[in-house]
């Protein structure tokens, strides 16, 4: 096994951009609001595109490799998780994601919990995380008057911010942002309110799986800790994921856990991934699945990585 790069995905969105062009050519036309970059997904699946397992789909490889990919505590009849790039030239919808109950239940799907890190951010740039001072039953006349923005927590951000999700927190992001979100490996969302846009609106659900007491919390702000050669912060460890960042100023030196695999986000700088007596290349904007029996690996370079991983 070897580090594993898969094909960008992109979609265009009316609230997308051209920022992934700071740090990629291979960009299509259109206003390109997401890339999904390990996905193994019904509505997005990716393609391996290096190495010996070149142009094979993500769920050919799982099957045959099993346990041996993705860990001994991961199943492999579902991929778990979901990494992807989001670029916003304008605001997203205000929106909510359903826990596992409600969604396993009406969507016959995971729930979506999520987390966020801010890679690029234009001045003046937020958030939408939460709500604030209201009840169900006035956040849902806001709604029907026009007036929801009203009771929005809306938090300005830079880069190096990052937020849990927690499915249920009503989030959105805002105009001129790049974020890194790994997520449940989940494709629901519930619009509450879309700036007069025409789209269709899941009021109703929405109600049902908003959790008003949730609020938001800067993950950016825990505890770092410095070690020869880089530093580390542990961003959120929930039930479905944990993300880590670390700062390689010359070299990282870890090992895979047969356990479970992990990916590799590349969020400022360039470095290579060192095993086995080979290497792959890594730049801002890559992501790399760490098989979980890779073994010893080491990233040199001077660079900044978000490790994700399954719980």
């Amino acid at each position: 096994m070897y580090p594993i790069r898969f094909e960008n995905l992109y979609y265009d969105k009316i609230w997308g951009g051209r920022d992934f062009e700071d740090f990629r050519c291979n960009l299509p036309k259109g206003n390109i609001g997401e890339s999904w970059d390990v996905a193994c997904h019904k509505n997005g699946m990716s393609i391996v595109a290096n190495g010996s397992l070149k142009r094979k789909r993500f769920d050919e490889i799982v099957k045959e490799y099993g346990h041996s990919l993705v860990g001994t505590d991961v199943s492999t009849e579902k991929f778990p998780l979901l990494l992807k790039l989001i670029n916003s030239e304008e605001n997203l919808s205000v929106q909510v994601h359903p826990g596992d109950e409600y969604a396993k239940k009406y969507e016959n799907e995971y729930g979506k919990t999520e987390a966020w890190y801010v890679i690029d951010a234009k001045p003046g740039a937020k958030l939408i995380i939460g709500t604030k001072d209201c009840s169900k039953e006035e956040f849902e006349n806001a709604i029907k008057e026009g007036k929801c923005e009203e009771y929005l927590n809306i938090i300005e951000v830079k880069k190096g911010d990052s937020f849990l999700i927690n499915s249920g927190l009503v989030h959105a992001i805002g105009g001129g942002l790049t974020i890194a979100e790994i997520q449940q490996n989940s494709d629901i969302t519930y619009r509450v309110y879309d700036y007069g846009r025409k789209r269709e609106l899941h009021v109703d659900q929405s109600l049902q799986v908003i959790n008003f007491d949730l609020k938001a919390i800067n993950c950016s702000e825990n505890v770092l800790e410095d070690f020869e050669g880089f530093s580390k912060v542990l961003l959120c460890e929930n039930e479905y994921f944990g993300m880590e960042k670390y700062n390689i100023k010359k070299e990282l030196n870890d090992e895979s856990d047969e356990k479970k695999f992990f990916i590799i986000t590349c969020v400022e700088g360039n470095g290579e991934i060192i095993f086995k007596n080979s290497e792959e290349k890594i730049k801002k904007g890559d992501s790399y699945l760490i098989p979980a029996t890779l073994g010893k690996y080491s990233i040199k370079g001077e660079l900044e990585i978000i490790k994700s991983y399954p719980n």
